[in-house]
């Protein structure tokens, strides 16, 4: 069954009006989400966690022989990055509020842009891939943009640059991520 670029598109902008309702949600009720914002970035991280082991990793493992050691690198380099940031960034005084904030901001920004190619290429393996990833992302996009958002506030933004920045971040990239990569995503072919 050929996946035309709707369908991920489609799936990228779903995502993306989830993330802001969340953001708009949680602007009205941020007192509330200021205190719970702990349980809906474990919700996010659980949902992805959970697609991820139970579907997208054992069919990354049968597709390719190499795929052991992108899951490795990828992880590796997440972790350095982060490690990397807590130690030059977010451990200074003068620039502790652009940690809070700009630091997850660039971040999200750039999970979501990943995001988008992940509708790109799981819509490309299969449509069950495409949904499974589709319904598991689309789920985290809500307390992604929450957690968004309060952390702009955290950095020290105001409520509209706020709403804005997590808006770009959370919410554009993503389709964004789709439309730039499915051109090169369609094209590719089974190994």
């Amino acid at each position: 069954m050929e996946i035309s670029f709707w369908t991920p598109f489609f799936a990228s902008l779903m995502a993306a009006c989830v993330t802001t309702g969340g953001i708009f949600v949680i602007r009205y009720f941020e007192p509330w989400g200021r205190r719970n914002t702990t349980y809906f970035a474990c919700f996010a991280a659980g949902v992805l966690i959970s697609v991820s082991f139970l579907h997208i990793i054992p069919t990354a493992f049968g597709m390719s022989p190499q795929a052991p050691v992108y899951l490795l690198a990828g992880y590796l380099l997440m972790h350095f990055l982060n490690r990397f940031l807590t130690a030059y960034v977010c451990d200074k005084p003068e620039t502790a509020d652009y940690a809070i904030g700009l630091v997850p901001l660039l971040g999200i920004g750039f999970h979501s842009f990943i995001d988008g190619v992940i509708y790109s290429i799981t819509f490309t393996v299969s449509f069950f891939t495409g949904i499974l990833a589709a319904v598991g992302m689309v789920l985290h996009e809500f307390p992604e943009g929450i957690v968004t958002y309060l952390l702009m506030l955290r950095g020290g933004f105001s409520k509209k640059r706020a709403l804005a920045l997590a808006f770009l971040a959370a919410a554009v990239t993503t389709p964004l991520g789709t439309a730039v990569s499915y051109p090169v995503v369609s094209q590719i072919g089974p190994p």
